[in-house]
């Protein structure tokens, strides 16, 4: 079974790519009443170069993340007892802090989570939760550990597919942000 998802999940990505898979970016993908969910907005966490390159990498990032989860639930997720496209992204972000590229967590927003280690863990996701549960579509700063810089932004996820309350019912009719890709990345100096 494992080994099927992989392979599924690897040709849903690969199909993003070539165009074959049907799936648009998640910035473009339709929401539950019609109406589509906003680009982020980068906001300029510094004025220098190395900061810039960062935040279009990190939304890059976002974009693709953002549409592997809509494509693994569109394609592969059909009841509650399937992988979850949540879980099958975590594999995505371990992978890349494994190798040190950068960290992301998923962040959930409502008043019940599924998961407890979704829950902001820091000053940086209590912030960007407030945030982005006002309306704004994302949320950054940049932080300083050790001598190094870091990028570090939240950007919204909402309920974009009726998929996504099959197994959260506590999302069903929630507007905005119900959560959010948040993420740690050295900035590109």
């Amino acid at each position: 079974m494992k080994n099927k998802i992989g392979v599924g999940i690897g040709a849903a990505l690969l199909g993003m790519f070539i165009g074959g898979a049907g799936v648009s970016t998640a910035w473009s993908i339709q929401l539950k009443g019609g109406a589509k969910t906003p680009a982020p907005q980068a906001t300029q966490s510094g004025t220098d170069d190395a900061v810039a390159r960062t935040e279009k990498v990190v939304q890059m990032l976002d974009d693709l993340y953002k549409t592997a989860i809509v494509a693994i639930t569109k394609h592969y997720v059909n009841s509650p007892a399937d992988l979850s496209a949540a879980t099958a992204s975590k594999v995505l972000f371990q992978a890349l802090e494994d190798k040190g590229h950068m960290e992301t967590r998923l962040l959930g927003f409502t008043d019940v989570l599924i998961n407890g280690e979704n829950a902001p863990r820091d000053a940086f996701e209590e912030k960007a939760r407030d945030q982005l549960l006002a309306g704004a579509p994302s949320y950054q700063e940049v932080a300083e550990e050790d001598g190094k810089r870091y990028l570090r932004v939240a950007t919204t996820v909402p309920v974009v597919m009726e998929k996504c309350v099959m197994c959260h019912a506590n999302f069903r009719d929630k507007e905005g942000a119900i959560g959010a890709l948040a993420y740690k990345m050295p900035v590109l100096e």
